[in-house]
């Protein structure tokens, strides 16, 4: 609660603090108590940051990443944007912004929040370029950003910090966005070896496949240990190859990680030399 709050309630400033000494009342921020005790859930003391930020404050940076769940974890001190100038506030991380719109402020459980692509653009400079694209990739999964509209917010703002590397990666994201760390490798490793066109997680013969040739008629499975160590998988995966060629006629070849990191050329060659038997 705020002092107002607690004043619209008919405490005056000298019960207040009577109540603070008594340990009824706790102060969490300048202006902000908890009641009884201190708040542990990290949404509760999201709110009391945002009540002491006042109503032109917003989540933002790693709180707005952790509410989106771009990382996993809250990390403290919360952080706020504050649009103009406000003292600083102790326990709080306050950034100040002259460029925060409407656009770029919504709402996630209840609380003011930077959008996905402001959270984005706030936080490049702490990512690097594996995890940058992947953030962006998990957010356009969950359908909650789409590049047209990080484009839009780099082209208001192209000279913030990680907006030259998020042009970048908009530059090289297919229509479907990635699934995996493995599927962001992918991208830089066909482009070093100069592959033909392709499409990502597309859908062929009853099944998603991660990478298309097209027009060379060519699927490549990106076969990462987390998603194929078992011998169940191992059987599911074969069955699923089988299907797409008796349904299609398009061959599937499967890359391990070791193979895409460790022998790149001979993973390259290994595809272009499929496609070529294929036309004959």
């Amino acid at each position: 609660m705020t002092s107002a709050q607690l004043v619209a309630l008919g405490l005056t400033p000298r019960a207040i603090e009577h109540q603070l000494a008594r340990g009824t009342l706790i102060r969490v921020f300048r202006g902000v108590y908890a009641v009884g005790h201190l708040p542990t859930n990290p949404i509760d003391r999201a709110h009391g940051a945002l009540l002491a930020g006042g109503p032109r404050s917003v989540l933002s940076h790693g709180s707005a990443a952790a509410l989106w769940e771009i990382w996993r974890d809250w990390r403290y001190p919360l952080e706020l944007t504050v649009a103009g100038d406000r003292r600083p506030q102790r326990g709080l991380r306050v950034h100040h912004s002259r460029t925060l719109t409407l656009a770029d402020v919504t709402a996630q459980r209840s609380l003011r929040v930077t959008s996905p692509g402001r959270t984005i653009l706030d936080i490049a400079p702490r990512l690097n370029d594996g995890r940058l694209v992947r953030a962006i990739n998990d957010l356009r999964l969950r359908h909650l950003l789409t590049p047209e509209a990080l484009e839009r917010l780099i082209d208001r703002l192209p000279r913030r910090p990680g907006a030259s590397r998020i042009r970048a990666i908009i530059g090289s994201s297919h229509d479907e966005p990635t699934r995996s760390g493995f599927e962001d490798d992918w991208i830089p490793f066909a482009a070093r070896y100069k592959l033909p066109e392709y499409e990502i997680n597309v859908h062929v013969g009853g099944h998603r496949v991660d990478v298309l040739f097209t027009p060379d008629r060519l699927v490549v499975e990106l076969d990462g240990w987390e998603t194929h160590r078992t011998k169940q998988a191992f059987r599911a995966d074969r069955k699923r190859d089988a299907e797409i060629l008796a349904r299609t006629g398009i061959p599937t070849i499967r890359i391990t990680y070791d193979g895409l990191h460790q022998r790149p050329a001979e993973q390259a060659q290994l595809i272009r030399r499929i496609m070529q038997s294929a036309r004959w």
